[in-house]
């Protein structure tokens, strides 16, 4: 267009354009052309230097790419990123009722469900397993250290011979000693031999183990059978004792801490520890990877159900728009700073030549227009001027 109107001002001006007709055309094509330079040339200061000529205030998007990118952070945390802004978006969203219509959907669910599954599993995999090891030692380290185990073992003991709770386990113990003597009887004959005096008569030893082998039996049955048994009350009062003893002596709560601490440090309880997180581990994959597993469809319908309620309960929805009415807030408030220098950071990384020459590919046709607006604007102010004058002259 430039080159057209050009050809028509040197073809007017070759002719003489000195007539009333001629003199409006060559006007309107000189103020044309000047439009159209005027308009070339501003555009193109704003990507490189005009013809390669480093003018002054050209190349501006070149020259002020560090400043473009401090002005570009401040108005996106200004204008994006302001938490009264940030919040009237979320309250003109509706999320509850968005994740109540997403969560209660069977499909969006399942969804849910794998992605949750597989977090948790990456998250296992990140974790070092002597980590997680040490981490339960602690904990059941600190827990252990909270109880005394003497008085908890009294406290016990007690809970489990009141209220007659220890009978039938009593009975069943009686009754099982009186088995494992008659089942044992030759193992017990041969012991009780050879710890006989050498001068009794095997005839005599033998009366009188099977007469201490009936008698036993005999006392074991009755104390089974019988509960007000002379000996199976002195044996309650005994575990009575004991009771109150491991509750109340310190020389029982001593010992009692010291056995703890013997249990906590043998080596199989840090293996079986470290085995228990290895198969929790090994188990969640499992369930993670199994799409029908049983993991699966429990959280799947937790997730719908979670739906259902957001979406019946006014109350729940309106906890959940506050907890991210407030979370959106908050972040805004804090990190607004961060995205800004992000923003800054990233545009300031980029080569300022290869960024303006993206940015005018990006705006060709626009940058165009406006030249072509200028040409045309131009050429139509070259013609009123021209009018005015020669109304004037």
């Amino acid at each position: 267009m430039l080159g057209g109107v050009t050809i028509v001002f040197l073809l007017v001006t070759a002719l003489g354009g000195h007539s009333t007709t001629a003199g409006y055309v060559q006007a309107t094509a000189e103020a044309a052309m000047v439009g159209g330079l005027a308009d070339w040339f501003a555009v193109t200061a704003l990507f490189r230097h005009p013809l390669g000529i480093p003018i002054p205030h050209t190349a501006i998007i070149v020259e002020r790419k560090d400043r473009f990118a401090e002005t570009l952070g401040e108005f996106v945390q200004d204008s994006f990123l302001n938490p009264d802004v940030i919040v009237e978006r979320v309250q003109r969203a509706g999320i509850p009722a968005r994740v109540a219509a997403w969560a209660s959907n069977p499909t969006s669910a399942q969804r849910g469900s794998r992605e949750i599954l597989s977090a948790a599993v990456a998250a296992a995999d990140l974790v070092r397993d002597d980590d997680v090891r040490k981490a339960l030692d602690g904990a059941m380290r600190a827990r252990a250290h909270d109880v005394a185990l003497a008085p908890l073992a009294g406290r016990l003991l007690r809970f489990a011979t009141s209220d007659g709770r220890h009978d039938e386990v009593l009975d069943a113990g009686l009754r099982g000693a009186d088995r494992y003597v008659r089942e044992h009887r030759e193992d017990l004959r041969l012991r009780l031999a050879d710890s006989a005096p050498w001068w009794l008569p095997g005839p005599v030893e033998d009366r009188l183990f099977d007469r201490i082998i009936a008698g036993i039996s005999e006392t074991l049955t009755a104390m089974a059978a019988d509960h007000a048994h002379p000996l199976r009350v002195g044996l309650l009062e005994r575990i009575d004792e004991l009771a109150v003893q491991l509750e109340t002596s310190p020389d029982m709560r001593a010992r009692g801490e010291a056995l703890k601490q013997q249990l906590l440090d043998q080596p199989e309880l840090q293996h079986w520890l470290g085995s228990l997180w290895r198969d929790l581990k090994e188990r969640l994959r499992s369930q993670a990877e199994a799409p029908d597993s049983e993991l699966h469809r429990w959280l799947t319908d937790r997730i719908v159900d979670a739906g259902q309620r957001l979406s019946d309960d006014p109350e729940l929805a309106g906890a959940l728009e506050a907890a991210v009415i407030r979370g959106s807030r908050y972040g805004a408030e804090h990190f607004q700073g961060e995205v800004s220098t992000l923003v800054r950071s990233t545009v300031e990384r980029w080569d300022a030549t290869e960024t303006a020459f993206r940015l005018e590919l990006l705006l060709g046709p626009d940058l165009q227009f406006i030249r072509i607006n200028g040409t045309v604007v131009g050429g139509l102010a070259g013609l009123v001027l021209h009018g005015v004058a020669q109304a004037i002259s």
